[in-house]
């Protein structure tokens, strides 16, 4: 493999996923890609997501392709890869994992859920990405990496201390331009942005610290009771 860092950062929806994107979009030295994989996974599914004719348009349908791309060379030394954990379906192919850097983004499952509902009525726990969270940073284990995880509530409770802390854990000099932003988004965000990054694109930088726990109604709530032992066991890892 070339010199290049190659970081491959896994979360569910709704999980400080894009601003994290922006973050490393700000540093000089990162080329970004936004959930890469999001095609290949709607034409494998066949389900349907907001704006999916879009989104198939926009992006390789093929899963081998994509994987490809993520190991080939980029203009810059480091190589920034926003992907979804529910995008990893079966028959999407996992070797590339073995040559990136794995990050695992983890956010309390209710604040996901609450979040997700507001954007996309009845998820299921696929839908929100805890399960496969927990199966790729297995995978990522069993590759003989030791995978780094940070949640998203730590970051927002204090931006500069944690992406320093995750900068050192992943063998990158600090850059000051991960905490700021301009508004209306990332010249790589994808044909999906407009429905699902509204705040972020308000944003200039990461939002202040989360407040308590939301309220779910019983069926949500359901779900984000399912999702905790998933989330539970990697957050004993978190940095």
């Amino acid at each position: 493999m070339d010199q290049i860092k190659r970081i491959a950062m896994w979360s569910g929806p709704r999980n400080l996923s894009t601003a994290m994107m922006y973050s490393f979009g700000g540093r000089t030295d990162s080329t970004v890609v936004d959930e890469p994989f999001y095609a290949a996974y709607l034409a494998m599914m066949g389900i349907v997501h907001p704006m999916r004719d879009e989104i198939l348009g926009s992006q390789s349908q093929s899963a081998e392709y994509v994987a490809q791309k993520l190991l080939a060379p980029v203009d810059t030394p480091v190589f920034y890869q926003k992907h979804m954990t529910q995008h990893m379906i079966n028959g999407v192919s996992r070797g590339w994992m073995a040559d990136v850097t794995n990050v695992f983004l983890i956010r309390h499952p209710v604040r996901v859920v609450a979040s997700y509902a507001k954007k996309r009525e009845g998820p299921s726990l696929d839908d929100i990405g805890f399960r496969q969270q927990a199966e790729l940073f297995d995978h990522v284990s069993a590759l003989g990496q030791t995978p780094v995880v940070i949640d998203s509530y730590d970051i927002r409770r204090d931006p500069e201390g944690m992406m320093r802390k995750l900068c050192d854990a992943i063998g990158l000099p600090w850059d000051a331009g991960m905490l700021r932003w301009p508004k209306g988004g990332h010249a790589s965000d994808g044909v999906w942005a407009s429905h699902w990054y509204g705040a972020v694109h308000a944003s200039t930088g990461f939002a202040d610290a989360e407040g308590d726990l939301p309220t779910l109604e019983t069926n949500y709530a359901t779900i984000a009771a399912q999702a905790m032992p998933y989330y539970d066991r990697l957050a004993a890892k978190k940095l």
